[in-house]
């Protein structure tokens, strides 16, 4: 299927878009106007763009179906300040409840059953039952367009942020299960970021790994082993030394004479265990 986005339905582009670009953070915005009417919406475009200075960005779209601004974006423009609250599962239909299309001056705290906390450095409040808070001010609202669907970035600079303890493992840093964040799907669908949906990948950092392109031809083209198979071995820096075999063999035995497929299975399931080294050393055994 190949789509170009200036031949079908808007609803229909969504449906795409929204469906494919995901799992989505979703910042949970508390503004006010100049009255000091309090607004809390959710918004699945956002994201983490900068971290010196800290900046978070969301868009507040115009609305679709009849180009109409939403209140948030009124109120950034009126009083340049949000909190930023982020949202986790035991508070996601509240959250869904909040992104009603209330009218203009209904606060939607109490609509969703959320409590204000006074923000410290900023006007707006923040969500009491969020686990981590951001108190912002609002550098720069960007506009994309002026037909339904436009986007507007709203370009913040986090000021303060409140993060709840019970999220914080034994050294002080955040916990994703703890965390138990969700993100926006496309349509009605939500993710979980908990159990085994949290994994972890070694991040190269400040070294370089051969790359799959430098692996031995009967194992860049194995039947075995997987695109991320290959991928966790081209990550190496290096291949074994020659002692580091030998001495494997002695140790090992029974992976010896292995076939090469025998081997590849094998260190398939090495690599599923996270233990690169002893997949490299099975697959170098000869």
């Amino acid at each position: 299927m190949i789509i170009n986005p200036k031949e079908i339905p808007l609803p229909k582009l969504v449906s795409y878009l929204q469906g494919t670009v995901a799992p989505r953070p979703i910042a949970l915005v508390s503004s006010v106007d100049q009255q000091g009417n309090v607004n809390l919406s959710p918004f699945s475009f956002f994201n983490l763009f900068s971290l010196n200075p800290p900046i978070l960005v969301f868009s507040p779209s115009r609305r679709a179906r009849n180009n109409t601004t939403k209140h948030t974006l009124e109120n950034v423009l009126e009083v340049p300040e949000v909190v930023i609250n982020m949202i986790h599962y035991d508070m996601v239909q509240q959250v869904s409840l909040a992104s009603c299309d209330f009218p203009k001056g209904v606060n939607e705290f109490i609509k969703a059953g959320l409590t204000e906390v006074k923000s410290t450095v900023v006007k707006p409040p923040c969500v009491g039952e969020s686990h981590v808070s951001f108190e912002c001010k609002v550098n720069q609202v960007i506009p994309l367009g002026n037909e339904g669907g436009a986007g507007n970035l709203v370009i913040c600079e986090v000021q303060l942020i409140h993060i709840n303890d019970s999220i914080l493992d034994s050294e002080g840093r955040i916990d994703p299960q703890l965390l138990n964040a969700v993100a926006r799907m496309g349509n009605d669908y939500y993710s979980r970021a908990s159990g085994d949906a949290i994994f972890t990948v070694p991040k190269p950092n400040e070294k370089v790994g051969l790359g799959i392109d430098a692996l031995p031809t009967e194992i860049r083209t194995s039947k075995i082993l997987s695109g991320n198979d290959l991928g966790m071995l081209g990550n190496s820096e290096k291949l074994p030394s020659a002692e580091a075999i030998v001495q494997f063999k002695s140790e090992h035995p029974q992976f010896t004479n292995l076939s090469e497929e025998a081997s590849h299975q094998q260190a398939k399931q090495f690599l599923q265990s996270g233990d690169v080294e002893k997949a490299w050393l099975v697959l170098m055994r000869n």
